[in-house]
């Protein structure tokens, strides 16, 4: 089957829109209407204009109307370069010329456009129109117009219709932009549509080959993550995947790691792109925004506590995921110094007063609901000590590859004092768990962030063992899609609400990797093809998925980069180890 044949019609128009790499622009169908919205904040104006997931779209109850006043049906043929509304009148195709400007190509006959716009004021032109507000629209056909007007509705939208006498070849483009300027030139239609179909077919082209039950939801995914980029914009510096474009608009932090991973496969300066636009925004201290929007930054929030906010600490490591790729090592060189003030940020400004670090806001965690902070904060975490301890073997290793042996030899010694110290405080050896400490109490929970420490692979065998037993319990954490984000068995338990329950991709593949690292394979490998089939389970692919049933909880966001991300890796990993036991099983 055909990367073609596998997306056709994946892009639904109603839950998952028709957009481009780096637009801000989602085309979606309402009935036998479309709708325009943007994947833009405006948090400056939201007092005004809404929040953004509830705004208004800036085009709105876009119709094909006959010569009679009817609004003519459509049905939707989508693939990722094209979406077609195809009607009685003939087919409307659209496709992206850049990233502010959609172009229609028109059947011949004579019918109408009618839409409406929001925006402060409109005009119209010999070659259609132009409207301004916080942005500004313009629509531009070579159709021979036979009617074009423009009227102010009473909800504030522009209602403009467009009469037409459309030829082959006729077009309309339509430019959304927030620049004084406008894209109104119309370039041949063949050229628009095959340009654009190349782009997306030098994509696909350029992703490693998986195995064939995977296909389906790795071309999907690699969609994903070609769709849901953002272009630069003001504090913006980078071309970087949004968690979800219709969900999540902006970049956060740890999001970015496992977009990173996956975008290694294909695009190294991509993949590194997507920890510069971080490293851009460094604080004076060291410390890494939470998350970054066009507007700004989100480095400090009052509720539900005040104070400082990012993310966990996994740059380092992978960045070493990077390089052990792209063998780019002025990229190591680039980052270090940045790396080691953030590692600095943390034991510097953040250390406890057993020794270890903890967390003083529960969105720093990034799990940021989980039952770990219902008695309050700061909270002795095992997950950020063992991220700790995984950035400080990191740096170790950046060090030497760089030819910084002190650095290398400093760090290495860190990591094993740092895993001691986890030992010696927060393991329970009546629990057979890692604690997470509040006021130097446990916190009375049981989460795998709690098993977590065995990815150090510096724990004595024993501990792991009992971890490994928790972790496999089906009355814990081994459930039919696993791993629950709280034990299925704890009071606290929630299969439907964020991280009081629900499987997160991303914490089964750091998962993975830690059952790899201590010798774990087969396990491993359990825990990589249960992730793999649930998130096969859908057409989607969500931020989060029931651990029960494996349906999406109704709060999970869709279109999700990192479940897309993760789902890619893991393809990736297990097509390697299913075709080295088969290189193994020929061999013997």
């Amino acid at each position: 089957m055909s990367i073609e044949d596998h997306l056709h019609n994946r892009i639904d128009l109603v839950n998952i829109p028709f957009t481009d790499r780096g637009s801000r622009i989602m085309l979606f169908q309402h009935g036998d209407s479309l709708s325009f919205r943007l994947a833009e904040r405006w948090t400056k104006w939201e007092n005004e204009v809404g929040h953004y997931r509830q705004r208004p779209p800036i085009i709105d109850d876009f119709r094909f109307v006959d010569e009679q006043g009817n609004t003519v049906p459509f049905t939707r043929d989508t693939q990722p370069y094209k979406a077609s509304m195809c009607t009685s009148i003939g087919n409307f195709d659209w496709t992206f010329i850049d990233t502010e400007t959609l172009y229609l190509r028109l059947p011949a006959g004579r019918y109408q456009l009618v839409f409406e716009v929001r925006g402060d004021r409109g005009q119209i032109d010999s070659r259609g129109g132009t409207f301004h507000g916080k942005r500004s629209v313009a629509y531009t056909t070579n159709a021979h117009i036979v009617q074009n007007s423009i009227k102010q509705l009473d909800n504030g939208n522009f209602q403009t219709t467009l009469a037409l006498n459309a030829a082959d070849g006729n077009a309309l483009v339509l430019n959304i932009t927030p620049r004084l300027g406008y894209q109104r030139s119309i370039p041949q239609a063949e050229a628009v549509f095959e340009q654009s179909q190349s782009r997306w077919q030098k994509w696909f082209e350029a992703v490693p080959p998986v195995l064939e039950a995977y296909q389906e939801q790795y071309y999907y995914a690699w969609w994903i993550m070609r769709a849901g980029l953002l272009s630069t914009r003001f504090f913006f510096t980078r071309e970087a995947l949004a968690p979800s474009k219709v969900h999540y608009v902006g970049v956060w932090q740890w999001d970015q790691f496992f977009h990173a991973i996956a975008y290694r496969h294909v695009d190294s300066q991509l993949a590194e792109d997507q920890l510069r636009i971080m490293l851009d925004h460094q604080q004076e201290d060291g410390m890494l925004p939470d998350a970054i929007h066009d507007e700004g930054l989100i480095v400090h929030l009052t509720k539900p506590v005040d104070a400082a906010v990012t993310k966990p600490p996994l740059i380092a490591w992978t960045v070493l995921k990077l390089y052990e790729k792209s063998r780019h090592m002025d990229f190591l060189y680039e980052v270090y110094e940045s790396l080691v003030r953030w590692h600095e940020w943390w034991m510097r400004d953040n250390i406890n007063a057993c020794g270890l670090c903890e967390y003083r806001h529960p969105f720093s965690s990034g799990l940021d609901d989980s039952p770990l902070w219902d008695d309050g904060v700061p909270v002795v975490a095992p997950d950020l000590n063992t991220y700790l301890c995984v950035q400080c073997e990191s740096l170790a290793k950046i060090a030497t590859i760089i030819g910084n042996e002190k650095d290398a030899e400093f760090y290495t010694e860190r990591a094993e004092f740092w895993a001691a110290q986890m030992q010696r405080v927060m393991w329970n050896e009546q629990k057979g768990i890692f604690d997470a400490l509040y006021q130097e109490k446990p916190i009375d929970v049981f989460t795998p962030f709690q098993l977590l420490p065995m990815w150090t692979g510096r724990m004595p065998q024993r501990i792991n063992e009992r971890l490994i037993a928790h972790l496999t319990d089906p009355a814990h954490f081994w459930t039919k899609w696993p791993i629950p984000s709280v034990s299925a068995s704890d009071p606290k338990f929630n299969p439907e609400q964020m991280w009081r329950g629900p499987t997160w991709p991303n914490i089964n593949f750091l998962f993975v990797e830690a059952l790899e690292r201590i010798g774990q394979t087969e396990l491993a490998q359990q825990l990589r093809t249960k992730t793999l089939d649930l998130i096969m389970q859908h057409r989607d692919i969500y931020e989060y998925y029931n651990p029960i049933t494996g349906t999406r909880p109704v709060k999970s966001a869709p279109i999700f980069g990192w479940s897309s991300a993760v789902f890619i890796d893991l393809a990736i990993q297990e097509t390697a180890y299913v075709q080295q036991r088969q290189q193994q099983s020929v061999a013997t």
